[in-house]
C-alpha cells in the first residue's frame, strides 16, 4: 500500500480515537459548561468525527489511486480543515479562548475544499 494511503489511513483512525475519547470525556464535563460552550463542543465532536471517517475514506482511496494529487489533497484539507475548525471550537469552549475565533469560518471552507478535491479525485483518471 502506497505511504499516502498508509498515512491517512493511520491519521484517520487516530483522529477517530481521539474524538471518540474527547466525546467520553466530555460527557463528564459538559454538564458545568455554559450552554454556548457545550453547543461549540459539539458542533466540534461532530465535525471532527465525520471528518475522521473522510480520512478513511480517502486513505482506502489512495490505495487504488496512489498517484492522484487530487486525493492528496484532499486528506491534507480535511486535517487541515479538522484542526482550524474542530480544534478552535475545542479551544474555545473548554479553555474559553476566544482570539482565533476567526478562524473557524476558514476550517469550514477548508473541509469544504478537501471534499470538492475528493469529488474532482474520484472522477478523474
Amino acid at each position: 500500500m502506497p505511504l499516502p494511503a498508509r498515512l491517512f489511513l493511520f491519521l484517520g483512525a487516530v483522529s477517530a480515537a481521539i474524538s471518540v475519547a474527547l466525546g467520553a470525556a466530555a460527557a463528564h464535563k459538559l454538564g458545568g459548561m455554559p450552554a454556548g460552550a457545550q453547543s461549540w463542543f459539539h458542533t466540534a465532536l461532530q465535525y471532527h468525527q465525520f471528518h475522521a471517517l473522510g480520512l478513511v475514506a480517502v486513505g482506502l482511496i489512495a490505495a487504488h489511486r496512489p498517484a492522484s494529487r487530487w486525493i492528496t489533497a484532499a486528506g491534507v484539507l480535511m486535517i487541515v480543515g479538522t484542526l482550524l475548525f474542530s480544534g478552535n471550537l475545542y479551544l474555545r469552549s473548554l479553555a474559553d479562548f476566544h482570539a482565533l475565533h476567526a478562524v473557524t469560518p476558514l476550517g469550514g471552507g477548508t473541509f469544504i475544499l478537501g471534499w470538492l478535491a475528493l469529488a474532482i479525485g474520484a472522477i478523474r483518471k
